[in-house]
């Protein structure tokens, strides 16, 4: 007797099938229709960080901002804004405390690369102060001679690094120079 008609005899005893179940490679999932809910959510963040978004630039845009003349600490009359022929700026010793005397030129970036301008100052090259300003357009004074007061900050390269609050054009220049 073969194996095969062994098996058939002993599956009409048993009642056992001895057929190998069939194998499928590839298996369906259930379905379940979540996708409305999933961008209900999604549109809902959006609306959310936008919102937040605007207000955060609602109170921002509000906020006074903090500077040399609007810290709160100074009065009306330290805040002073100075515009005439020989001087412009802000008139704030507190805020702008350091002084310095010379000829302003534009900085060339060929010694050193910090500030748009340089002053010329008494004994040489290797005395001037590299000089920017968020208050003064100093193209303006370009080749003159000029008293300037401002806020010393550090600098990697230059030795005196002014960022500039006021300037006075002098009628001479100071000796030296």
């Amino acid at each position: 007797m073969a194996f095969s008609e062994f098996m058939a005899a002993e599956n009409q005893t048993t009642g056992i099938k001895a057929e190998a179940p069939e194998k499928k490679l590839l298996h369906q999932f259930e379905k379940e229709d979540k996708g409305w809910f999933q961008a209900v959510i999604f549109a809902l963040v959006i609306v959310l960080l936008l919102g937040a978004g605007g207000l955060t630039g609602f109170f921002l845009a509000r906020r006074r901002t903090a500077g040399p003349f609007l810290d709160g600490e100074t009065t009306g009359e330290e805040r002073k804004i100075v515009s005439g022929p020989n001087e412009v700026g802000i008139k704030d010793e507190t805020a702008f405390p350091d002084d310095a005397e010379g000829r302003l030129e534009i900085n060339d970036f060929s010694q050193v690369e910090e500030g748009s301008h340089k002053l010329i100052r008494p004994y040489g090259e290797s005395q001037a102060a590299y000089l920017s300003s968020t208050v003064i357009d100093l193209n303006q004074y370009v080749g003159q001679c000029v008293k300037v007061w401002g806020e010393t900050f550090s600098a990697r390269q230059a030795g005196w690094f002014l960022d500039v609050g006021r300037l006075k054009v002098l009628d001479r220049c100071p000796e030296g120079i």
